[in-house]
């Protein structure tokens, strides 16, 4: 029996409703071409190229400003007179050139150059050309082949020394400058008075890079050439004079500025009696914030002196050094006390009584006399 017309229009008003679905979903799960272009990197300020565009000088290039987080890969190119197209597209590359240095060769006299410079990242990759160079100008001094290298740690108060690096000649004098850069090794700024194989490091370099061009003279002229950039300049650990890790120290591995501790005492029995023969009394000993110390020197006597005798004793592993004193004759001190004060004393073995990482207090545990 044929269908209705109603019937056919409720049918394919079904169909239609099924298959956009299924396209609404197929449209979450398949990202656009447009979404992945716009994921890719982006460049927002172009690379940059600084250095002499001389034979034997070196260039450097910046990689510029990108957005996607990416990582770079360069490619140095020889452009005609004209500086070739924006992008360097028309430009030869040269071969073996995909550092972020470059050392100007003879056949680059004559021409212009230009760093391609590709970023990349999981969504695709973007290339942009930095501005070409001026035309580069024949020998000027004697060459370098091998650029100038910096030792020492990137930390301040820590020295650099710089090393010339190679060249090519004879009777060559090296003249330095050393050079202050962003965490990136670009926008240097040359350091007032920094003329030496050596630079201490001051704060001002913190979370800075340093840099040394090194300028070649023979009988022909001069060339300079820089090194590459530090690892980003940090401020030093602080001295704490304690050992790493959060147990128990030796008292051994302590040193200044580091400080003992007495951080606990306490005396059996208690209170002190008149009828009081030896006393024990307890010290535990810390340091770098509240860890036990083991193997400390602990001093104490009671104050005014020949109440009960003095003696010293090491601290265990847990920091706590166990004193038994006996009575003197000269305690109780007067019928109305009711404080034993004892002067304490923890110190390290072989150190100054008075120096070192020694320390030193006064206590006092309750007396009673009567009752």
């Amino acid at each position: 029996m044929p269908s209705s017309p109603a019937r056919r229009r409720r049918t394919t008003r079904r169909i239609v409703a099924v298959v956009l679905a299924g396209a609404a979903v197929l449209a979450m799960l398949v990202p656009t071409g447009l979404a992945r272009q716009q994921a890719a990197p982006t460049n927002s300020a172009q690379p940059t190229i600084t250095g002499t565009p001389s034979l034997g000088q070196t260039l450097t290039a910046a990689a510029g400003t990108w957005t996607g987080s990416p990582t770079f890969a360069y490619q140095w190119v020889r452009c005609p007179t004209s500086g070739g197209a924006p992008d360097g597209s028309d430009c030869a590359v040269i071969g073996g050139a995909s550092t972020t240095a470059y050392i100007i060769a003879s056949a680059d006299v004559g021409s212009r150059l230009r760093v391609r410079v590709t970023a990349s990242n999981a969504e695709g990759s973007t290339v942009a050309a930095s501005n070409a160079t001026s035309t580069i100008s024949g020998q000027a001094g004697p060459p370098n082949t091998a650029r100038p290298t910096i030792a020492g740690s990137a930390v301040v108060g820590q020295t650099l020394v710089a090393a010339p690096g190679t060249w090519t000649g004879s009777g060559i004098t090296y003249a330095y400058a050393w050079s202050q850069c962003d965490a990136s090794g670009g926008a240097c700024a040359v350091i007032r008075g920094a003329t030496q194989t050596t630079y201490k490091l001051v704060s001002g370099d913190a979370g800075k890079t340093i840099r040394v061009a090194v300028t070649g003279t023979d009988t022909t002229g001069s060339n300079t050439a820089t090194s590459p950039q530090t690892a980003v300049v940090t401020q030093p650990a602080p001295i704490t004079g304690c050992p790493a890790g959060s147990g128990p120290i030796d008292v051994d591995r302590l040193t200044q500025p580091a400080r003992l501790q007495v951080s606990k005492q306490r005396i059996s029995p208690t209170p002190v009696t008149r009828d009081t023969k030896t006393i024990r009394v307890s010290f535990q000993v810390t340091a770098c914030g509240g860890r036990p110390v083991e193997g400390a020197l602990v001093y104490a006597t009671p104050t005014p002196y020949q109440q009960f005798s003095a003696t010293e004793q090491p601290t265990s592993a847990d920091g706590w050094a166990i004193l038994t004193m006996s009575r003197l004759r000269f305690f109780p001190a007067s019928n109305q006390q009711q404080l034993l004060v004892v002067f304490v004393r923890a110190r390290k073995q072989g150190e100054d009584l008075l120096g070192g990482i020694s320390s030193r207090r006064l206590v006092s545990f309750p007396v009673r006399l009567s009752g």
